[in-house]
């Protein structure tokens, strides 16, 4: 019975983000924000790491990322937005990478939906190519920061937020663990 109702969550949550994502982008007429990152991250410090967070004001899935991230030495400041299509669309995020909330770094990189604290900051210490703008999590992955029900865990790819048509996986997520 619980691999059914498992089973129920992941589809409802697929259907619900296929309604959302329409929606998400309905105002993507805007001209894109020029990208601010530079190619290298050698100026971060710890103390440093900070991050604008664009969200719903209801939801409760940003508000428990936001948490986590607290809590992992990254400092949030936390945007109620009214309309998340024209964000996702001016930090150049395609439609078919974005999920419910989107973080934006002192130096212009983008964070897009439930990507663990670990990777922002391996991602921000690294070195990118300059059409490298940030990662995602598309959709809402169970289980992932912000996302917990339970047990339950899926998993999933953190991809490369691109300038261009290239679209890669930075890293697979397999087990809840890898994740912290």
């Amino acid at each position: 019975i619980k691999a059914l109702i498992m089973r129920i969550i992941k589809i409802t949550s697929s259907v619900l983000l296929a309604l959302a994502l329409p929606l998400m982008g309905a105002c993507s007429e805007q001209s894109p924000q020029v990208h601010k990152a530079t190619s290298s991250a050698d100026s971060i410090k710890k103390q440093e790491l900070k991050l604008t967070v664009y969200k719903d004001k209801n939801c409760g899935c940003c508000k428990g990322w936001i948490e986590h991230i607290n809590q992992s030495d990254i400092n949030t400041k936390a945007i109620d937005a009214d309309d998340m299509g024209l964000i996702k669309s001016q930090y150049q995020i395609k439609p078919n990478q974005r999920s419910c909330h989107t973080a934006v770094s002192a130096n212009g990189f983008v964070f897009e939906g439930h990507v663990p604290a670990k990777f922002i900051k391996q991602f921000l210490s690294e070195k990118h190519p300059a059409h490298i703008i940030g990662l995602t999590v598309p959709a809402m992955p169970l289980g992932t920061p912000g996302m917990e029900m339970g047990d339950a865990f899926h998993k999933y790819n953190i991809e490369f937020i691109t300038t261009n048509t290239t679209t890669g996986v930075y890293k697979h997520i397999s087990q809840y663990d890898e994740q912290f």
